[in-house]
C-alpha cells in the first residue's frame, strides 16, 4: 500500500495524539492508585481523616437477685389440755381419817370389821368398843344398804357410836375404805325402835334393794340387863352426799 508524504504526516500526528491521550489516562489511573482521595471544602484544606479506634461497649451491669428470706420456724403445737380431776366423791379427802374407818360428825371414829349375818339372822356386833361391824353392800354399790353396827359403851367407856343419840338430819358421815378413798354421806333419817320392833322392820331398813345408803345401828335407852341389855335401838340412815 502506498501513502503520500502529506498523508503519512497526518497519520503520524494522529498516532502521537492517541498515544498522549492513553498516557495521560494511565497517569491519571496511576495517581489515583497511589494517592488517597481528599475531599475539598471551599476556602480551607482538610487533612485526610484519621481512623478512630472502635468504641468499646459499655460494661454490662447485672442486678443481684435478692435471696429469699428464710421461712419462719414452724409454730409449736399447743399443749394438750390436761384431764379434769375426778369428782370430789372419787378423791381421797385430806382429813387424816384412817383407811377402813367410819367417822361421825363429832369426830368419833370406829374401825370397820367385815362380818356376815349368821344362820339365826342376827346382826353381828363387834368384839371391841372401837370397832364397827360391816354387813351388806359395798361402798361403791349402785344399790342396797351398807350396815354398820357399833356399841354405845363398854365396861364404863363410851364408844364412838354413842354419837348416834345426838346426831341430826343433814350432818355428814364419812367412810374411808381400805385404800384410803373417802365416801361422804348426809343423814337423811333417824329412827328409834324398841328391840322387839327391829325384826319386823329389818327388811325395810337393811334391804339390799333400793338406792345405795349406809345404815348405822347402836343400842341405848333404858338398861334392862341380862341378855337384852338396853331396851332400844337407834338407827341412822345416811345417803350419798
Amino acid at each position: 500500500m502506498t501513502y503520500s508524504k502529506r498523508g503519512r504526516g497526518r497519520w503520524v500526528k494522529a498516532y502521537l495524539l492517541g498515544a498522549g491521550t492513553v498516557l495521560a489516562a494511565e497517569l491519571a489511573v496511576f495517581g489515583a492508585v497511589l494517592l488517597p482521595p481528599t475531599v475539598a471544602v471551599a476556602g480551607s484544606a482538610q487533612p485526610a481523616a484519621v481512623a478512630q479506634p472502635p468504641e468499646q461497649a459499655a460494661p454490662q451491669t447485672t442486678t443481684a437477685t435478692p435471696e429469699p428470706e428464710p421461712a419462719p420456724p414452724p409454730a409449736k403445737p399447743e399443749p394438750k389440755p390436761e384431764a379434769a380431776p375426778p369428782p370430789a366423791q372419787d378423791r381421797p379427802v385430806a382429813s387424816g381419817q384412817r383407811p377402813g374407818t367410819i367417822q361421825l360428825p363429832q369426830g368419833g371414829t370406829a374401825e370397820l370389821v367385815r362380818r356376815e349375818v349368821g344362820p339365826d339372822a342376827v346382826l353381828p356386833v363387834p368384839d371391841d368398843l372401837d370397832e364397827a361391824t360391816w354387813w351388806g353392800a359395798g361402798l361403791d354399790a349402785p344399790s342396797g344398804a351398807s350396815v354398820f353396827a357399833g356399841h354405845v359403851n363398854w365396861n364404863g367407856r363410851t364408844g364412838p357410836f354413842a354419837e348416834l343419840w345426838d346426831i341430826g338430819v343433814g350432818e355428814e358421815v364419812t367412810v374411808s375404805d381400805t385404800g384410803g378413798k373417802v365416801w361422804r354421806y348426809r343423814v337423811a333419817q333417824i329412827v328409834t325402835l324398841h328391840k322387839d320392833e327391829l325384826p319386823a322392820r329389818a327388811t325395810e331398813l337393811f334391804s339390799q334393794s333400793g338406792g345405795h345408803r349406809i345404815v348405822l345401828v347402836t343400842c341405848g335407852g333404858r338398861w334392862l340387863g341380862g341378855n337384852t341389855g338396853y331396851a332400844e335401838n337407834r338407827v341412822v340412815i345416811a345417803e350419798p352426799a
